[in-house]
This record gives C-alpha cells, structure tokens and sequence, in this order.
C-alpha cells in the first residue's frame, strides 16, 4: 500500500523542473556513447573518462590539480575521477617532480583505446552539430545566452532573492 500524505500537506515541488529534462536527455546521450563502446567491447570506459584520458594522452602525466585545471572541474571531482578511472584499469600514478607530488598517467590498456576515444569524441561533436542544425535554437547558442544573463545577474543572486520573498526560507 503506497504512503499517502496528509490532506494538509503542501504538494511536491519536485514534482515539477525545467532542468530535468536536460539532464534526463543527456543521460541519455551518454548511456547511447556508453552503449558504443560496449558494441566496440571497450571495457571499463564510461562517457564522463573520455575527455581526461584523451587530455593525459595529448599531454601527458598531470596531477590531479592540474587535470582538474585543464578539463575545469573541482580537485575533489576529479580526485573521485581518477580513483574510478584507476579501478577500471585506465590510468596509475606515477612520481613527480618531486617526492611529495605524484602524476596521473595512463595505463598501456587506456593508451590501446585513447584513439578510438578520440574517434567517438569527434563523431560524438560531428553528431552534436547535426543536430544542432536540425533544431530551430540550438543548444549551444541557449547555453550562450544563459551565460549572458547570469554575467547580468548572477544565479545565487536571483535565488536569493526568490528566497526573500517566500515566507517559508526566513
């Protein structure tokens, strides 16, 4: 028998989102390239690895810091990144400069596939414009303009205010 609330329970705001498409459509975007790779039989490689493996392969060794740097995303994501990506076989540490700091390198496995990864990313991008030129406004562009009206006002700052007027947050 499923719960049901009270009769003065508020709804479910979750209920409704206008950024859950998004993600939805991108989740399964990736489960199609994954879905590429296991009819390639490419073990061990998920969508989210790809741009590290191939920016460690044109590169070379990076610490975690200067991965992250690179592909702009946090030390700590990256840090979880890297473990999956050392369970999964693709890549190991390696020693520094010096003898406190260590560097990600791949694995001669991820160096058999990083050309095929880079293959399926330029399909992937060629895909992508396709369907870009498919559509009345693209993605791209959409995501440039809600660049331009954060850099007018920032997110926080039309949450925070949001959050002002709703007598629940204060």
């Amino acid at each position: 028998m499923a719960d049901t609330a009270p009769p003065d329970t508020p709804p479910d705001p979750t209920e409704q989102s206008l950024w859950r498409p998004l993600r939805l459509l991108q989740g399964a975007m990736d489960a199609d390239i994954a879905r590429i790779y296991a009819e390639a039989e490419i073990d061990g490689v998920r969508p989210s690895f790809v741009m590290e493996l191939i920016r460690l392969h044109t590169r070379g060794p990076m610490t975690i810091t200067e991965l992250a740097e690179s592909v702009q995303r946090t030390h700590s994501a990256l840090s979880q990144k890297v473990a999956a990506m050392r369970a999964a076989g693709l890549v190991r540490t390696v020693p520094g400069a010096d003898a406190r700091s260590k560097k990600v390198a791949l694995t001669p496995k991820a160096r058999r596939i990083v050309a095929r990864l880079a293959a399926e990313w330029q399909a992937t991008e060629a895909a992508l414009a396709e369907i870009e030129a498919e559509i009345p406004y693209p993605l791209s562009q959409v995501v440039g303009d809600i660049e331009q009206a954060l850099r007018r006002r920032s997110f926080h700052d039309r949450i925070a205010e949001k959050l002002a007027e709703d007598p629940r947050w204060t």
